[in-house]
């Protein structure tokens, strides 16, 4: 065949080249933090930290301005994840649980249509997973630093900081252990931001000349909200300067009120490798013999505890956008990035001092709301998404994304129409909410309850009996809870009957124990 016939040929192969390509499989790259907070995140929230790479797939992507978890702590939040149902259907309420492997999740049904499933990084579901070809998972919470992971049943130790070793394992299986013929869908879990917020030693100095405004409500009272008097989550409190704010002295004059806490603050450091240490020690060293110089009481104390958990908090942050960026690189250079999903989001919420607090559980709005991006080629939308949408609707998304049908059982819904532009008929109007480990960490009354566009309802059970109610647009930070009083009546009617029709259609028992 001549030139000039060699090229009519080639480019008559082009439609049907790009009907093949439009036909294959779609990869799933699902990059999931642990209690990374949505402030913190410059495509949502650009007064703390600039985080880039994130915002390269919100900006080439879309963003959710109303993503929201099922039940604000690690463990529910992933099973509610893999499975796609609350976590009253999937049997993971609380951390005390284990994970029932057996049961259906979006990885199995993904393998058995010819899928490669991978889950790296952090677990956090006890017994081992189910449904991955592959699997290397930091044990338990992980460690920040030198963390031992158990890859495929083997115990490892791997030397450096937890969210490098991640992605380096991730980028290792994408690029030598995987089937290159085959789709595949890659769970990349990263231990940080979680508590208590150890930087790469890279870092240690990133921020030095920061000092971040106090929340509005740092010093809120919680007048008539009960619950929130009984939590044990303060920064002023509970925040903890050995275990959370490293503080430990060579001198052992500093002590924590737990002396588990000061134990294992301590044990944390001797884990560190000698070049870990010293940097360290560089960066810490001056801080400590300062704070134990100045001898900070009262309101100076509690606002140093805030400055220093944010610097940690957001230099962590730091590193783990710029893992982020070196994942998007590699499907860039790969060539993967026409054909591969990217889904950036967190376990949960997070308090970065809002009402006085660090940590989550709550279904005020800064736990229950998390971040989503998405980035999916060839999608016409982009921007914001403004639905209402939950984590237990990751699963069905990824199913039909795969061209898979979605179980009868799964309780979410796919916003994949929602990705693609096009109208969703009947979208949820109000979310359903239940948090239900107590007595535990933190103190946090079990409470379950309905948000719609405009209000949040709650009722905390068991060891206390209230109900709480937020106009969300006269009153945003939730101070001021307005259940029982005049005028309220008819909203609190029309929510409850929303919140019984929800705790039917997912049939969540606890509706016969508290009928309303």
């Amino acid at each position: 065949m001549n030139q000039k016939a060699t090229a009519l040929a080639a480019t008559a192969l082009l439609p049907a080249l790009a009907q093949a390509q439009a036909q294959k499989p779609m990869n799933i790259v699902y990059i999931m933090s642990d209690d990374h907070s949505y402030q913190t995140i410059s495509a949502y929230d650009n007064r703390f930290i600039n985080t880039p790479n994130i915002d390269w797939i919100a900006q080439n992507g879309v963003r959710f301005t109303n993503s929201f978890v099922a039940n604000s702590l690690s463990g529910p939040s992933r099973a509610c994840m893999l499975t796609g149902k609350h976590s009253h259907a999937n049997g993971f309420t609380d951390n005390t649980r284990t994970f029932d492997g057996s049961q259906q999740t979006y990885p199995k049904l993904l393998q058995k249509a010819g899928y490669q499933t991978a889950i790296i990084g952090k677990w956090h579901l006890t017994s081992d997973p189910t449904g991955f070809d592959y699997w290397d998972i930091l044990i338990g919470q992980g460690d920040y630093y030198n963390p031992e992971f158990i890859r495929n049943g083997e115990k490892v130790k791997r030397e450096g900081y937890s969210t490098n070793i991640t992605t380096d394992v991730a980028l290792d299986w994408l690029s030598n252990k995987r089937d290159k013929e085959k789709p595949f869908c890659l769970l990349l879990h990263h231990k940080a931001p979680h508590r208590v917020w150890n930087p790469d030693t890279c870092d240690l100095d990133l921020f030095n000349d920061k000092t971040y405004p106090l929340p509005a409500t740092f010093y809120d009272n919680y007048e008539g909200r009960l619950a929130a008097q009984k939590q044990e989550m303060s920064i002023i409190k509970d925040m903890d300067v050995l275990y959370d704010l490293k503080m430990h002295d060579k001198e052992h004059e500093v002590h924590s009120p737990n002396p588990a806490l000061d134990k294992w603050g301590r044990n944390n450091y001797a884990r560190m490798n000698p070049e870990q240490r010293a940097r360290w020690d560089q960066h810490y060293q001056p801080i400590i013999e300062k704070f134990k110089r100045d001898k900070l009481t009262g309101n100076a104390l509690a606002e140093w505890k805030y400055q220093r958990y944010m610097h940690d908090y957001l230099r962590v942050i730091h590193s783990l956008d710029r893992n982020i960026g070196r994942v998007i690189d590699y499907l860039r250079e790969n060539n993967l990035l026409d054909n591969t999903m990217i889904v950036y989001t967190s376990d949960q919420g997070f308090y970065m001092g809002e009402h006085g607090w660090f940590d989550k559980r709550f279904m005020y709005e800064e736990s229950f709301r998390t971040p989503l991006v998405v980035y999916l080629p060839g999608a016409k939308k982009h921007g914001d998404i403004n639905e209402l949408v939950q984590n237990i609707d990751y699963a069905p998304t990824i199913l039909e994304l795969a061209g898979l049908s979605v179980p009868s059982d799964i309780q979410g819904r796919s916003f994949l129409p929602l990705l693609q532009g096009k109208k969703a008929k009947n979208w949820r109007k109000s979310l359903y909410y239940h948090y239900h480990e107590y007595p535990a960490e933190h103190s946090v009354c079990k409470h379950y309850g309905v948000r719609t566009s405009r209000y949040t309802l709650i009722h905390f059970y068991d060891d206390i009996d209230t109900w709480e109610l937020y106009d969300l647009k006269r009153d945003p930070e939730q101070l001021h809870n307005i259940y029982g009083q005049p005028g309220t009546e008819k909203i609190t009617r029309k929510l409850k009957r929303e919140l019984w029709k929800l705790q039917e259609q997912y049939d969540d028992p606890i509706r016969f124990k508290y009928p309303l």
